[in-house]
């Protein structure tokens, strides 16, 4: 049994392809937030507005004013709940269950200098990646829908965020948006993220000096021009694809809304420069340039992202990443074309305003098309550990980091006698005091079944994507595992 378990060569990871992996998933990840997120701090050009504190620029106070109210319809915010909630800080991701992000855009005319208030959500695009299935999905919902905000009643799902920034809630803006989500489509919101606009013009630059313009086929006759009246104004035509080599340009095409579909086919166009700027960053011809770009990138990017998303989870997503193909990655968006809502007014501040009425039903199919693989709820990871990482069949490599004879030998047999899928056996580098795990493939079962069983720990384990290796999982054996080896 022990005969294909003799010592096979291998090459071992460089330290540039180590680099190079956490470098590609926090462009990755980057890059699926940045069109989507528009939010206060833009510095590119100026615009009028007052900048919220945390962008450093100092503003009068008491701008958001508390009202006693019912959920009926108001431009003045609802008022705050008699009890704040308590912090729900999220949780570790478990790296194979299915997780849902969702990102925030914010209206920049809510920064103009008459304006009260913390600003509303501009733009609110749930994003979902199932383990599982190898499968992703984004799902667009308008910022007139009007839904019940947990704690401050009905009115459009655009007030979320400033409800909760404005009431100081924990979590703030971000958690309340979260919730209310949540409780919309009923699926769980694990993770929010922003990004302001000068990063994400600053990283499509950077991108398309890397590897190349986006593509982009626009269907009607629109007009690129960011920031308003002046010379940067850009004509773009239907009739197939259209180049677009910057930044402010993309920016433009994402944010505009002036054309028949209205909001509905912004945000199509949101979800098409996704999976453009995907295509740029998953070409390994890049990869060269953007581990030479990587430090002054995140030297001068990344304080213009927002999350509260653990760097640990960041990486575990990238290395789904590698494996999810742009066919695998479903969009939809909530359209009152389709639909999915229905258009009424309401009086809001005193004055006639519009609204989107859901209709459930429909909406209720979509997101299952989006956010499930097998049925009508989310699923988890579940089952027994053991049959689920059977069930992998990840490409296991054994090392001995202790040094000690037949230590490999031994390992590789115990771990074939739980079902696990020993393909080679490999002198370590180094002697180990910890077992050290190094996760080149996202076979996250194995992960998760080599935590139970043998008390791996989060610091044990070192992600580092290469679809190179020869193998998904190697196990560098430390000597606080020995004893468990016959």
């Amino acid at each position: 049994m022990n005969e294909f378990l003799k010592n096979i060569k291998m090459e071992r990871p460089s330290i540039s392809q180590i680099i190079f992996w956490a470098v590609a998933a926090a462009l990755a990840i980057t890059a699926f937030v940045v069109v989507n997120n528009f939010t206060q701090c833009w510095t590119f050009t100026e615009l009028p507005g007052i900048p919220p504190a945390q962008c450093g620029v100092t503003s009068a106070e008491g701008g958001f004013s508390v009202t006693e109210g019912t959920p009926q319809a108001s431009e003045v915010l609802p008022p705050a709940p008699d009890v704040i909630p308590q912090p729900n800080l999220p949780a570790s991701w478990d790296g194979a269950s299915r997780i849902n992000i969702l990102f925030l855009g914010l209206d920049e005319r809510d920064l103009a200098p008459d304006t009260e208030g913390p600003p509303r959500t501009d733009t609110m695009i749930l994003f979902t990646i199932d383990p599982v299935s190898k499968t992703a999905g984004m799902l667009s919902i308008p910022r007139d829908m009007w839904v019940n905000i947990p704690g401050f009643g009905y009115s459009r799902i655009n007030t979320a965020y400033p409800s909760g920034e404005g009431a100081k809630l924990p979590g703030g803006g971000p958690g309340l948006a979260m919730k209310t989500v949540s409780q919309f489509l009923g699926v769980p919101v694990h993770y929010y993220a922003q990004v302001d606009f000068n990063v994400f013009v600053r990283m499509v630059d950077e991108l398309v000096k890397i590897g190349g313009c986006i593509y982009v086929e626009p269907t009607e006759r629109m007009i690129l021009d960011p920031i308003g009246p002046g010379l940067d104004k850009v004509v773009i035509t239907p009739g197939g694809e259209r180049e677009l080599c910057d930044g402010w340009k993309v920016l433009a095409y994402a944010r505009n809304r002036k054309t028949s579909g209205g909001d509905a086919d912004r945000a199509r166009r949101q979800q098409e420069v996704v999976l453009a700027l995907q295509t740029i960053i998953v070409d390994p011809k890049n990869f060269p340039n953007f581990i030479s770009a990587a430090p002054r990138l995140y030297n001068e990017l990344s304080y213009g992202i927002k999350t509260d998303m653990a760097f640990d989870d960041a990486l575990r997503l990238a290395v789904l990443g590698s494996e999810i193909s742009p066919e695998s990655i479903k969009t939809g968006v909530i359209d009152p074309q389709q639909g999915m809502a229905i258009f009424d007014k309401t009086i809001l501040g005193g004055q006639d305003a519009s609204i989107l009425k859901p209709v459930m039903d429909k909406i209720r199919v979509l997101r299952d098309e989006i956010f499930t693989s097998t049925g009508p709820t989310s699923p988890l990871a579940q089952g027994d550990a053991a049959v689920l990482m059977q069930q992998e069949e990840a490409r296991v490599r054994i090392m001995d980091g202790t040094f000690s004879p037949g230590l490999d030998q031994r390992a590789g047999a115990v771990f074939q006698s739980y079902g696990m899928h020993v393909t080679e056996i490999a002198a370590s580098p180094e002697a180990y005091s910890q077992t050290v795990v190094i996760v080149y493939g996202p076979k996250l079962y194995t992960i998760k079944w080599l935590q139970a069983t043998f008390g791996i720990n989060e610091r044990q384990i070192r992600f580092s994507p290469d679809p190179n290796q020869t193998v998904d999982i190697e196990i560098r054996l430390g000597s606080d595992i020995a004893p468990s080896i016959p």
